[in-house]
């Protein structure tokens, strides 16, 4: 199974030199379960910290050389697009939940799927390929350590949760036996992206006045996660939810009854 690993410009947060980010490089180790020759892609002005990631497991890396500040996201668009359109397109694509050290928006993958078409599917702590073929079966990270099973059809986009299992120790000899191909922004074709729609049209807003929103509340009878939506209550109604509430978690009451 092709696997690529993106690669975000981080920097360590005390130093601010640049380094390979700790969620990129347990990603190595997902996909080099999957794939003997898992390859990376790094999009910006440098492979400086990058270029680490081969000491990690990746067999390979792509460098597209941008100006400082310049957006990643057409020239990874671009280069993955021509990926998948090649010989032996890549059927997954393992990237952090974002990046470390810079604007950490967590929001290039979700961009990429919508440019490129793909499903994407978060904070993924395990992958393994599915009983059917072309498929993947990822265990997802969910609040209060749950865990959630979910069997997916490639290609995808998957980013990696901070409880995926730690990466593989870095080995200078595998670094320097790996391949680094450098190339040119300006000779990878830009793939159409939603970047433009993302920036909002002066005068295209609309003003309407503040409404408030009805609470969320927890009443006996529900399971963990699950809500009654109540709108308005009496407030004898409302004092009987609450005090169902506390006596459903375990909330003393003090005092006469």
């Amino acid at each position: 199974m092709k696997t690529i690993v993106l690669l975000s410009e981080a920097n360590d947060p005390i130093s601010g030199r640049p380094h390979l980010s700790r969620l990129e490089a347990q990603a190595i180790g997902l996909a080099a379960n999957l794939d003997k020759t898992p390859q990376g892609l790094h999009v910006g002005p440098s492979e400086e910290g990058a270029s680490a990631a081969l000491g990690h497991g990746l067999s390979g890396l792509d460098v597209v050389e941008t100006s400082v500040g310049e957006d990643p996201l057409p020239a990874i668009a671009g280069f993955l697009k021509n990926a998948l359109n090649g010989n032996e397109p890549p059927a997954l694509f393992l990237c952090g939940r974002r990046g470390e050290g810079g604007l950490e928006t967590g929001i290039v993958p979700y961009l990429l799927a919508e440019a490129l078409d793909l499903p994407i599917l978060a904070d993924a702590v395990a992958i393994r390929p599915g009983e059917v073929q072309g498929t993947l079966v990822v265990d997802q990270a969910m609040a209060k350590g749950a865990r959630r099973r979910v069997t997916v059809r490639l290609p995808v986009i998957a980013t990696v949760h901070a409880l995926a299992p730690p990466p593989q120790p870095f080995a200078y000899g595998r670094m320097r036996r790996g391949e680094l191909r450098r190339h040119r922004a300006d000779m990878i074709p830009a793939a159409a992206t939603s970047a433009e729609s993302t920036t909002p049209v002066v005068g295209s807003h609309e003003e309407r006045p503040h409404r408030a929103r009805p609470k969320l509340m927890r009443t006996s009878g529900t399971s963990a996660g699950s809500h009654n939506l109540h709108v308005g209550p009496e407030p004898d109604e409302a004092a009987r939810l609450i005090l169902a509430y506390l006596e459903e978690n375990g909330i003393r009451r003090y005092g006469n009854d």
